[in-house]
């Protein structure tokens, strides 16, 4: 009997991978998919093993987000899915393309309430694109070919796919399909001309861009098009590297913490552009920047999903493109003919916003991020969670390149270690560095093994202010003077990272951060650089009360 006839389903399952161009994928390892992780064995994709399965999620995720092709992760049944949930939320709500494929309960063991048994398709079919079960060897091919055109088509997100356990390990027979074929997703011209006319005749107009399906080209394209009509550019939460923040038609991010003057600017147009933004809660300030379902201002939106188009605001005119092509196509049918001096002072207020507030304590995080900003290349990745940490890196730091931001515009607490660790393993030669507030950190904390064990030298930066400091903030705005369940107890992080074998300093002033971050980028190993923060400063304009 030949080979091709005797080998199981996790080898063919492997063929498949390689055929879909994956390089690497993360996992935890579980006995339900045995035969998957045999498969890897002999194959040329690189394995990564996590110490949770949200952190291999979180890290597929990021993968997904950097190279727009979906990232891979592996977990097995019951506690392994359901902890990589959190990531397949972060990959719905973000539309990064991802494939999350799951160990499953033997066939013959179905709906029994088998050891760890779960209907995958009833728990993850609110937070993925598709999920399926495969559960015929023969159909792994189709299964898998079928997974990444959905992950990557339309809005991209993610797929679920469950494994039984006996299809994985049976004999199996089929050949892989090639790497998935995708649509072009390019607007109908006449809709190009139509938006670029509307501009063109608009007095006070706005775009916000955001969502999946962008590229470096497109993020060029941006900044030609914005340049040729003179429009100026906000970018959506936390979508703020899809223009060079240098660039003269920047003018801020429109999400948490949004600069007065340029919500302002946005209720005030008279034409507003969404080029891939789905025009969310945060993007909208609460659903307050443009009313529902008729917005005072003439909305343009321009999304991959048509089922998007419409759900909370009605547009004057809508388009249904990738707005990464549909971008390339602007820039090409437009041309250098409109000065807005609008825009002018749109970007004067993004400047005066970016001016350096005074916050309390020795150990400023404007500080902070002010050094990053002089310091760190143009390519530099940053990774970071949730918190109010990264109110200061949203507000104060200047992205200048596609993919250098990396966060969840899910608000997800504990993404910044894990995707900063997949960032530095696919950008070895770039600095990567995670921000994380002590909070956000320990919820993941482990995984800073994984990035020792892996070489994978990214710096983090924990804002140790001894508080769950967002909710902390919210309570001192609706109950005054009544802190509760919101204070911490934390390690010396610093202490922690050496006993990973990395690097770990504490910082206590902004003296001696510089050097300590210099040492950190020198490193041959993972650094922890444990900033201790005066908990006053609760956020860039708010400071803490006395609680009494």
């Amino acid at each position: 009997m030949s080979e091709l006839s005797t080998r199981h389903g996790g080898a063919l399952l492997v063929d498949c991978l390689v055929a879909q161009e994956v390089e690497r994928v993360f996992c935890i390892p579980g006995e339900s998919f045995l035969a998957a992780l045999d498969g890897l064995r002999d194959s040329r994709i690189d394995v990564v093993v996590a110490r949770q399965e949200g952190g291999a999620a979180i890290m597929a995720e990021a993968v997904g987000k950097l190279t727009g092709k979906p990232g891979v992760a592996f977990v097995t049944r019951g506690p392994g899915a359901t902890n990589a949930s959190a990531g397949v939320h972060i990959a719905f709500q973000d539309s990064t393309p991802m494939v999350l494929f799951v160990g499953q309960v033997a066939s013959d063991q179905r709906d029994r309430e088998a050891f760890q048994e779960v209907d995958y398709r009833a728990m993850f079919g609110p937070l993925a694109k598709w999920v399926g079960e495969i559960d015929r060897a023969d159909r792994i091919p189709e299964y898998v070919s079928h997974a990444f055109h959905v992950a990557q088509s339309g809005r991209p997100g993610p797929v679920v796919l469950a494994l039984p356990e006996d299809m994985l390990s049976g004999p199996a027979q089929g050949q892989a399909a090639p790497a998935a074929v995708l649509p072009s997703g390019k607007a109908a011209q006449e809709d190009i001309q139509e938006v670029i006319d509307r501009l063109r005749r608009a007095r006070n107009p706005m775009v916000i861009v955001g969502g999946g399906g962008w590229s470096a080209e497109a993020c060029d394209a941006l900044a030609k098009f914005a340049d040729d009509l003179d429009l100026p550019v906000g970018a959506s939460f936390r979508c703020q590297d899809y223009l060079d923040n240098r660039h003269p038609n920047y003018v801020g991010d429109v999400g948490i913490g949004i600069n007065p003057a340029l919500a302002q600017r946005v209720r005030e147009a008279d034409v507003v552009l969404a080029l891939g933004a789905r025009l969310g809660e945060m993007t909208t300030s609460g659903y307050t920047l443009l009313k529902s379902p008729v917005p005072e201002q003439s909305l343009l939106h321009v999304h991959a999903d048509p089922s998007e188009i419409g759900r909370v605001y009605r547009p004057d005119l809508a388009v249904v493109a990738q707005p990464g092509a549909a971008c390339i196509q602007l820039a090409q049918a437009s041309s250098r003919s409109l000065r807005r001096p609008e825009r002018v002072l749109a970007r004067a207020a993004y400047d005066a916003w970016q001016e350096l507030q005074e916050t309390p304590g020795a150990l400023k995080m404007e500080r902070v991020i002010g050094h990053l900003n002089t310091v760190l290349p143009d390519d530099a990745i940053l990774a970071n969670g949730a918190g109010n940490y990264s109110a200061w890196l949203h507000r104060y730091y200047r992205y200048r390149g596609w993919r250098t931001q990396l966060a969840p515009t899910s608000g997800s607490m504990g993404y910044g270690l894990p995707a900063s660790i997949a960032a530095k393993l696919q950008h070895s030669e770039r600095d990567v560095i995670c921000l994380a507030g002590d909070g956000c950190f320990q919820m993941v904390s482990q995984e800073f093994g994984t990035a020792c064990e892996q070489g994978a030298n990214v710096v983090v930066l924990i804002s140790d202010n001894g508080m769950y400091g967002t909710i902390r903030m919210h309570q001192q705005r609706h109950y005054p003077r009544r802190p509760s369940g919101t204070k911490l107890t934390n390690p010396d992080f610093a202490a922690l990272a050496r006993s990973y074998g990395g690097l770990g300093l504490t910082v206590s002033a902004d003296a001696e951060f510089p050097d300590a971050l210099e040492q950190a980028r020198q490193a041959s190993v993972p650094s922890i650089l444990h900033l201790k923060l005066d908990p006053r400063a609760l956020s860039p304009r708010l400071e803490l009360e006395d609680a009494g």
